[in-house]
């Protein structure tokens, strides 16, 4: 069950979008889903956030917490709207694309994906352009 809540005072972003990607993220990586929380925020929000449980002081655009509490993905993802709007503009790509990016990101890192390192970040972002490739080309 992927439950979805939308805490941005005004940026939205469908739900329907928002199954889609993680469900094909999760079906083409072959795993089984327990639960899973999308959270959309803003630069506030997830400062916080970050500040509170990993200590950074700082803004991101996705955090993603597994809860790995049995079978299956188990977890959160917060995703920040504002950066997402932000790096749309400076990437290119419309919000829809970035924010799919982003939420494509936080369900690798709910798979066991590392972006810790040159190597694990190259790799992380080979499967992302994947899963996004796989999306444009699927009916929307």
């Amino acid at each position: 069950m992927i439950e979805v809540a939308n805490n941005h005072p005004c940026i939205r972003f469908p739900r329907g979008d928002t199954h889609r990607t993680i469900y094909s993220v999760l079906e083409t990586e072959s795993a089984s889903l327990a639960a899973l929380s999308v959270v959309f925020v803003g630069d506030g929000y997830i400062r916080e956030i970050n500040k509170r449980f990993l200590r950074h002081d700082d803004v991101t655009d996705v955090i993603a917490f597994s809860l790995e509490g049995g079978l299956g993905v188990d977890g959160e993802v917060y995703v920040n709207l504002d950066r997402a709007k932000k790096q749309a503009k400076e990437y290119g790509v419309s919000f829809r694309e970035e924010t799919r990016r982003l939420l494509v990101h936080g369900t690798l890192h709910l798979l066991g994906y590392d972006d810790a390192t040159g190597r694990a970040r190259a790799r992380m972002r080979e499967r992302e352009d994947y899963h996004l490739a796989k999306l444009s080309s699927k009916k929307r």
